[in-house]
């Protein structure tokens, strides 16, 4: 193992994310940890394909006990009891793990009889042991994988059915006993076998499989190759790169810590060669890597989850991303491109970028699991095969070149890689299946859906501010799918309620949960990128800020009018999406204090070309109107000022 790793960047890319100390006993860990997490990815093909191997195909919930038993186990050896001391209470993990699979095992084999005999609401003496077993067990799994604020939330609302009765108003709910609360949890079908978990076992699995495949497979190296020959040589070319690169690849892999890890190191040094300061580097590397989990097909989590909540194809969602995402993505090739002019920055020797055709045709394996991969998902409809169909084609087709044919060590670390990803999601989604569960058992969160649309009275802008706030200051302390999952429980049915578009009010809780990632003081993916860039960690926050700020401003837009998110005629869709480019331009131009075919322009010029786009992206022809006309004047004017400037200097 340490001799791949040190020789081979796919496994040491792969490796990166599995956080064993380096001990004498990391090899013993390193296998039970492959041990499990191949059971379990086996057990999931199993069950996604009916395969019934060794006769073997349980019902869906004991299916759910098992993964959540193996992949809590796993959780449990990968990741340490305290992240400040990594090897304080090492031997307390494996005891931790061995409980996991006692307890998940036993009420998976007892399945059948949860569900016959009603142990949901009165079990025998072992079902009641092994059910309090578990939930401490998710308890200590969420603060581990979610941190200590996703765990008092959990206990928070996990406790919620104990105190229901004595909360007042629309916070009243029904009231369980302490064995009744355990017995619903876990027994029941609505917490920690609920939504979440199932949407992890039928559909994230494969996904989270596709994008490990990929990267081992060097797929990263063929889609930054593909950047740099289009956008390499052009004006600031390594920061398009990134945007391009980062991009697509977390598009594919569905996350953005793992992605700037594995495209960080070549696109942030690559920036700062020619010019771009560290700290704006990694600002580019987070914002793209964070986008890249709005960007379909494959998209993060949370958009399997949406689907669910939403009962929509996960197709429907990826539809509906794909222009909110693409504009994003637009709005940083602007803002990168503007710097790039306004500091003379220029792009790489043509020399030295790849040349187009060679890196399409080195890089056929990956188009074709790719085509294969929107053909079953998208053309087909077959949502939960598709990632295994195209990870199959990726493994066969790149199995005829020695660079990326899956060897063994390629093998042993894309199987760690799967194992710690999914072991995470697992370890995160079943403790808020505790939030779930107690705010559905008590019937609270309907409550507070009617409550929130009666304070409002009606009006969908208060609605959505407070929501914007609510999924910011959540996003700090949770992860984006815990923080997702629990407005749409709570603040989602109250937006549709008021007549907002469903699938836009679930889009709007999503993309403002996201913020986190690159607003501080949290903002994981700035810090994670400064670390690779070696800046200060706050102000490459705040850089990413700022170049994301489209994340901030999407959301409003395509709430009030879903034309951005493919709902209306094709005319209608066309004129949206050409006025929000033009207000995307004008407001970066704003920020970058630079005009196209005019240059750097003054503090006045500034704030008008600000309001022309703010005034465009109001979705009415009126401000549109005033709006183009204030952009046009400003340009006008501009255009010739330059022109009397260089008349003069003549």
């Amino acid at each position: 193992m340490n001799s791949d790793k040190s020789t081979d960047p796919a496994v040491s890319a792969v490796q990166a994310a599995i956080p064993l100390d380096a001990t004498s006993d990391e090899p013993v860990m390193r296998a039970v940890v492959m041990v499990l997490g191949a059971l379990g990815v086996l057990m999931a093909i199993n069950q996604q394909f009916l395969l019934n191997l060794f006769g073997f195909q349980p019902l869906g919930s004991a299916y759910l006990y098992y993964l959540i038993g193996i992949f809590l186990a796993v959780a449990f050896l990968i990741l340490p009891a305290s992240t400040s001391h990594p090897h304080r209470l090492r031997w307390l993990n494996p005891i931790l793990a061995v409980a996991a699979l006692v307890s998940a095992g036993w009420l998976g084999y007892h399945g059948l009889d949860i569900i016959q005999q009603g142990w949901e609401f009165d079990a025998p003496l072992m079902a009641d042991i092994m059910a309090t077993i578990l939930i401490v067990l998710v308890l200590e799994g969420v603060r581990r994988a979610g941190g200590p604020i996703l765990l008092v939330t959990a206990l928070l609302f996990g406790a919620y059915p104990l105190y229901a009765d004595y909360m007042p108003g629309f916070l009243w709910g029904t009231e369980y006993s302490l064995a009744g609360t355990v017995r619903a949890h876990v027994l029941g079908v609505e917490s920690i076998i609920g939504i979440p978990m199932q949407v992890v076992a039928e559909l994230v699995i494969g996904f989270v499989i596709f994008g490990s495949v990929l990267v081992a497979t060097k797929g990263s190296d063929f889609f930054m190759e593909l950047a740099s020959a289009l956008l390499g040589h052009s004006r600031g070319g390594p920061a398009k790169v990134a945007v391009m690169g980062s991009g697509i690849l977390g598009s594919l892999s569905g996350s953005v810590i793992s992605n700037i890890l594995t495209s960080g190191p070549f696109s942030i040094p690559t920036m700062r060669r020619v010019g771009y300061p560290a700290h704006y580097a990694a600002a580019v590397e987070a914002c793209a890597s964070t986008g890249a989990t709005l960007m379909p097909p494959v998209m993060g989590t949370v958009a399997f989850v949406m689907a669910s909540f939403l009962g929509v194809q996960y197709s429907t969602i990826v539809v509906a991303a794909v222009i909110p995402a693409l504009l994003f993505y637009v709005a940083l090739l602007f803002q990168v491109d503007m710097y790039a002019a306004r500091r003379g920055l220029n792009g790489l020797p043509r020399s030295e970028m790849p040349a187009i055709w060679p890196v399409l045709k080195s890089g056929w394996p990956y188009l074709l699991s790719l085509a294969v991969l929107i053909f079953v998902l998208m053309g087909l409809r077959m949502e939960a095969r598709s990632p295994y169909y195209a990870s199959l084609v990726m493994l066969l087709a790149t199995a005829f070149n020695k660079d990326t044919r899956l060897t063994l060590g390629r093998a042993k670390a894309l199987l760690l890689d799967v194992s710690g990803n999914i072991a995470t999601l697992v370890a995160v989604l079943a403790g808020i299946g505790l939030v779930v569960g107690g705010l559905s058992y008590t019937g609270v969160a309907g409550a507070f859906s009617r409550e929130l649309l009666l304070y409002a009275g009606g009006n969908t802008a208060l609605m959505l501010i407070a929501g914007a706030v609510t999924s910011f200051v959540l996003g700090m302390g949770m992860t984006v799918t815990a923080c997702y999952i629990f407005l749409s429980i709570l603040l989602a049915p109250a937006l549709v309620q008021a007549g907002l578009n469903p699938i836009a009010s679930h889009l709007f809780i999503l993309y403002w949960g996201m913020l986190s990632y690159i607003t501080p003081p949290v903002a994981l993916a700035a810090i994670t990128a400064a670390n690779v860039a070696g800046s200060k960690p706050m102000q490459t926050g705040f850089h990413a800020m700022r170049l994301g700020m489209p994340l901030f401003v999407l959301p409003f837009i395509f709430v009030y009018d879903p034309a951005l998110i493919m709902e209306g005629t094709w005319l209608q869709i066309f004129e949206r999406v050409a006025l929000t480019l033009v207000a995307i331009w004008a407001i970066t131009s704003a920020f970058e204090a630079w005009l196209y075919k005019v240059g750097k322009i003054g503090i006045v010029s500034r704030i008008a070309v600000a309001l022309g786009g703010v005034l465009i992206l109001l979705p009415e022809l009126t401000t549109s109107l005033v709006g183009a006309g204030i952009l046009i004047a400003v340009f006008v004017v501009n255009l010739g000022l330059v022109r009397r400037k260089n008349a003069a200097k003549a």
